[in-house]
């Protein structure tokens, strides 16, 4: 073999050496830059949709996740819970949900999807404090006789039933707001997207 023999098969060596060590690093450094386009912890918190499994709440919990900077709730309530919500409509403000602060598929008594799933953005619509769960009922709850279990502002006094719908004299002027949402199955509740969007 002729030294120009040998000079071209080294060339090829070479060349074919570096071309592979430059696909192994190019595959190396893509597999990064494709991990860097997923959303972020700070993204998502801003708005990406977030997934909570209903199936793990407890009857009577109420679950308070972040979606998009603010706290939403997730609560599973009771069949006394839910009848209890039809002997409120003479104390509400808007007891059939007539301001726009849900998605048509929470436009009923219960606001939700699944009678007994409710999903609410834990923020007071006065001026934006956060209420409490307040599930006595009665004169004993500290509320009046006419209370069946809610949600309270102490900041201004504003109460929410169990659907987050005002009563009547509060500060805060319209219901809670219910973000969209959707059921994968019982095991998967997606928040911040509508099924069809």
């Amino acid at each position: 073999m002729s030294e120009k023999e040998n000079d071209a098969n080294r060339r090829k060596i070479i060349t074919l050496t570096t071309i592979a060590a430059g696909a192994i690093a190019s595959v190396g450094a893509s597999v990064p830059f494709i991990a860097s386009l997923k959303p972020s912890e700070k993204a998502r918190a801003a708005g990406a949709p977030v997934t909570v499994n209903p199936s793990l709440i407890q009857p009577g919990m109420l679950l308070t996740i972040e979606w998009r900077g603010k706290p939403i709730w997730v609560m599973k309530r009771t069949e006394t819970m839910l009848t209890s919500l039809k002997k409120n409509n003479d104390f509400l403000t808007d007891p059939q949900s007539e301001v726009p602060l849900q998605p048509d598929y929470a436009k009923n008594v219960s606001r939700s999807i699944k009678g007994d799933i409710l999903v609410l953005v834990g923020v007071c619509t006065h001026l934006g404090c956060s209420p409490v769960q307040k599930l006595e009922v009665g004169e004993s709850s500290g509320m009046g006789s006419n209370w069946n279990g809610g949600f309270y502002c102490p900041c201004h006094g504003s109460k929410f039933d169990l659907a987050g719908r005002v009563y009547k004299g509060a500060p805060a002027p319209v219901n809670l707001e219910v973000p969209p949402h959707y059921f994968v199955s019982d095991d998967e509740l997606i928040i911040g997207e509508d099924q069809f969007s």
